[in-house]
C-alpha cells in the first residue's frame, strides 16, 4: 500500500547507469510503500558529471520532484552537504547511499532496515548495479523501460534485418577509462589502459563468436559500439557495423538490441540493459568471465554464460 512518504532517486551519469539507479529505486519504493520521485538535475551540475537525463524517453511512471526538493542553488548545495554530515549521527538517515568497501567495491545488500525509517522523504544515491535489487519486479521494470514512440525506432533498416535473421548482437566499449576530460598526462595513461581493456574484450568476443557459430544456425553478427575507430582491423566483411547517426543514437541502438535474441555482452551497463530487456523466448546471453565494468561483484546475472 502506497503512503504519503516519498523516495527520491538522484539520477546521474549516462543511460545504462541511469537505468540501474531507477530500477533499484523503483523496486525499493514498492517494498517501502513510498511514492517514487526523480531528481533529474542536481547531479548534472557538477563539473565532473557526464551525460544528460534520458529516462524521459521511456514510459516510466514516476514524476520529477519539485525544484524545492532538488539541490540546484548554492544554498541548496551546501545544505545538502550539511544534511549529509548530520546523517552520520542519525538513526533514520535522510540520504540512503550505496555502501562501498575497499577500492570502492560493492555488492548486493538487503535494504529492509529502511522499513523503519520514518522520514517523510528519503534521497537515494548510488549505482546499485545488480538485478538482485529489482529482479522480483522484472515484469514492472520491463514496462517502465518500454520505449515511447516505438515506430520511430522501427523505421530503421537494421530493425528489419534483425527481425529476418538469427542475429547475434555484439557490443564493444571503447575508451573505457578516458571518457572524461582529464589532464594530458593522465589521459595518455588512461588511453593506454583503455586500449588494453579493448584487447581483452576482443579476445573474449572472438571466443564467444565461436560459441555461437556452434550454437546457432546461420548466425549473423551485428556490432554496436560507442566508437568504431579501428574495429575493422579485428572484424572482416562478415560482420555488420550498426552505425546509427541520428540524434537519439543511444536510444535507437538500445531499442535494436532489445529486439535481438542472442547476445555477446560487453562489460558495459548499456550492453547489459540491451540484453536484459530482450523478451525473446530462449534467448542466450554470453558475458566475459574476467571482465567487469562495474564495481558491483553481483553485476552479472547468474544465468548468463561466462566465456574467457
Amino acid at each position: 500500500m502506497i503512503n504519503n512518504k516519498k523516495l527520491c532517486v538522484e539520477i546521474s551519469e549516462n543511460l545504462g547507469n541511469q537505468m540501474f539507479m531507477y530500477a533499484h529505486a523503483y523496486a525499493l519504493s514498492k517494498k517501502l510503500g513510498r511514492q517514487l520521485y526523480i531528481d533529474n538535475e542536481s547531479a548534472y551540475l557538477s563539473k565532473k558529471s557526464i551525460g544528460s537525463y534520458k529516462l524521459d524517453r521511456f514510459n516510466i511512471s514516476s514524476k520529477i520532484i519539485e525544484k524545492k526538493y532538488k539541490f540546484l542553488s548554492y544554498f541548496q548545495y551546501f545544505n545538502k552537504k550539511y544534511i549529509s554530515k548530520l546523517d552520520y549521527f542519525r538513526k533514520n538517515k535522510i540520504f540512503y547511499t550505496e555502501k562501498k568497501g575497499e577500492g570502492k567495491k560493492t555488492h548486493y545488500l538487503n535494504n529492509e532496515h529502511l522499513n523503519k525509517n520514518n522520514n517523510p522523504l528519503i534521497y537515494v544515491r548510488g549505482h546499485f548495479e545488480s538485478e538482485k535489487y529489482f529482479l522480483n519486479y522484472k515484469k514492472s521494470i520491463l514496462e517502465e523501460f518500454s520505449f515511447k514512440n516505438q515506430k520511430h525506432y522501427q523505421n530503421n533498416h537494421y530493425y528489419k534485418y534483425i527481425l529476418n535473421n538469427n542475429v547475434v548482437a555484439i557490443t564493444i566499449r571503447q575508451n573505457r577509462f578516458n571518457e572524461r576530460n582529464y589532464s594530458q598526462t593522465k589521459n595518455l595513461f588512461l588511453k593506454k589502459k583503455s586500449n588494453i581493456f579493448l584487447e581483452k574484450q576482443i579476445k573474449y568476443i572472438k571466443n564467444a563468436i565461436n560459441y555461437f557459430r556452434n550454437k546457432v544456425k546461420n548466425p549473423k553478427f551485428l556490432i554496436w559500439s560507442n566508437d568504431f575507430s579501428n574495429l575493422d582491423k579485428y572484424f572482416n566483411n562478415n560482420f555488420l557495423f550498426v552505425k546509427n547517426t541520428n540524434k537519439s543514437k543511444d536510444l535507437t541502438d538500445l531499442y535494436l538490441l532489445t529486439n535481438c535474441k542472442y547476445f555477446i555482452v560487453s562489460p558495459s551497463t548499456f550492453s547489459w540493459w540491451g540484453a536484459w530487456l530482450s523478451k525473446k523466448k530462449n534467448k542466450i546471453c554470453v558475458r566475459p568471465k574476467n571482465l567487469n565494468v562495474s564495481n558491483n561483484k553481483d553485476f552479472w546475472p547468474k544465468e548468463w554464460k561466462s566465456i574467457l
